[in-house]
């Protein structure tokens, strides 16, 4: 889920590796940024220099200007307005990002794993949790985890380290490259050392990194595949932590070290889907295929009456088919992650319904799907703890039946979110469904949001047709249809004075 950052100095004639990292902390609260700031500084991790933001401004100038290694940042201080420019800079320098946020929202999460951080940690959060994600960050700065005392040759050979890391570096022999991964990187130096004691044949080095360990094999072995077979199966009697193992077998001499590692790096993410405990064999990479990360209106809807009946059959059955019977092609992890956010959304929806995100255990349980979700690096984990934690909202619920009833509002506008499409959707089809009387229950929808009927639909409609312009080439005829206008100058009209320009100037700035 991270970009791998490969930020060191590399000292072969003493045959160690120092690290040390140059951090930025932005966050608009002081006393945040100076307990963040106090401990980094009290912790163990060797740091050049500490860095601070207070807000995005401040943020921008200083990340041009010293180029940090790592970057903790609040997510809540990044607008609409400044996120284009943002993203852009974090995706020229990839530094390793750490985010904060007061609000475990399915956009923040969208957000953070377009990013591709590193971690997301939700306000408010203890030292401990704080001082994991320090750890975390700088693991990924140190690929030579727990092996300063394995620099002897075949174990460590600067030119071919260099050339895993470096495009267009030149390297005399051609290698048959093996990754073994396993899911907890915490025991990578336990592997490496594992690894380096088994009696491999024609091995040209092992290569230790943050998560992983790197083989070459000589381009004369012809047994490389059934080498890296057996080692599993040793390590598997004598360990219990899940490995994969992915071997580029194929001998391509015209093919760079560097292009040959960042297959094997990108071949390692399919144990997204596949899981661990297996080897995966390829001569050349797949691609991922696009899918639409977000639930589509008639999707909502079926999530909202699922939900509503405790169809847990059915929920499961929609998970299953969904989540769990991909083939290849198969799509890119993060829209996956953000699909399932997608509906984690809608689950949300349902938990304020009840009132369920007012009580601790309930909240607590959420804010770990979500980081499940975000983090876990199996699907069938993540889709399997959703469906745990609905089981546990509808045993919340079955006693909340009547207060459901008395509580309308919550329902109406998930309703409302649901059928914002038909452009026939009136105050009265709403109130008919949460059985109310039209003008008590717009009264009741004043007095909770702020908001008329009327400006409640027009305001989830603008937000959607922001979504269309910005991340589809449709036409503005057919967006002004797909979200429930008949007319599309009148939308036009609607977009212009709500939003300020026309949808076709709000495309093309945003552009």
């Amino acid at each position: 889920m991270y970009t791998f950052i490969i930020l060191v100095a590399l000292f072969f004639d003493r045959g160690e590796i120092i690290i040390e990292g140059k951090w930025l902390i932005a966050d608009r609260d002081l006393n945040e940024r100076e307990g963040l700031k106090w401990l980094l500084k009290t912790s163990s991790i060797p740091v050049t220099e500490i860095l601070l933001a207070s807000n995005i401004q401040d943020f921008i100038v200083t990340f041009e200007k010293e180029t940090p290694d790592i970057i903790l940042l609040e997510l809540d201080m990044v607008n609409s307005e400044n996120w284009s420019s943002f993203r852009e800079l974090i995706q020229i320098y990839q530094p390793i990002l750490l985010l904060t946020s007061a609000e475990a929202t399915f956009e923040k999460a969208r957000m953070a794993i377009d990013l591709q951080a590193l971690e997301l940690m939700i306000k408010p959060f203890s030292a401990t949790k704080v001082k994991s994600a320090y750890q975390k960050a700088m693991k990924t700065l140190d690929k030579k985890q727990g092996s300063s005392d394995k620099t002897s040759a075949p174990f460590f050979n600067g030119s071919t380290y260099e050339s895993l890391f470096i495009s267009n570096t030149y390297v005399v022999e051609d290698y048959i490259i093996a990754a073994f991964k396993l899911e907890n990187s915490e025991k990578v130096g336990m592997l490496f050392s594992f690894l380096s004691d088994y009696p491999f044949k024609e091995l040209h080095g092992i290569f230790p990194l943050s998560d992983r360990v790197v083989l070459l094999f000589k381009e004369a072995c012809q047994n490389s595949k059934e080498q890296c077979q057996k080692a599993m199966r040793k390590w598997e009697e004598e360990f219990s932590e899940p490995l994969a193992i992915v071997v580029r077998n194929e001998n391509s001499p015209h093919i760079g070290l560097n292009e040959k590692f960042l297959e094997t790096q990108k071949m390692l993410e399919f144990t997204y889907y596949y899981g661990y405990q297996q080897m995966i064999e390829f001569e050349y990479p797949a691609d991922w295929t696009h899918i639409d990360p977000f639930l589509a209106p008639p999707e909502q809807r079926t999530w909202v009456d699922m939900l509503t009946n405790h169809d847990m059959e059915g929920i499961k059955k929609w998970l299953y088919e969904e989540f769990l019977q991909l083939r290849d092609p198969y799509p890119d992890p993060g829209l996956v992650r953000i699909r399932l956010t997608s509906i984690l959304a809608q689950i949300r929806r349902f938990m304020k319904t009840f009132d369920l995100d007012e009580q601790l255990s309930c909240e607590k349980e959420y804010r770990y799907i979500f980081h499940s979700i975000l983090y876990d690096s199996v699907l069938y984990r993540s889709v399997q703890n959703l469906i745990l934690f609905i089981q546990k909202l509808f045993l919340s619920t079955d006693s909340s039946r009547q207060l459901f009833k008395q509580d309308p509002i919550e329902r109406g506008i998930s309703y409302i979110e649901t059928h914002f499409s038909n452009h026939g959707l009136k105050l009265e089809d709403v109130a008919k469904y949460v059985e109310r009387n039209p003008s008590y229950f717009s009264h009741l929808l004043m007095v909770k949001t702020g908001r008329s009927f009327t400006e409640l639909v027009t305001g989830i409609r603008i937000k959607e047709a922001k979504r269309f312009l910005l991340e589809t080439a449709k036409p503005i005829k057919e967006i002004s249809h797909l979200i429930g206008y008949h007319n599309p100058n009148y939308f036009s009209r609607t977009f212009k004075e709500i939003v300020g320009v026309s949808p076709r100037d709000f495309r093309m700035k945003k552009g």
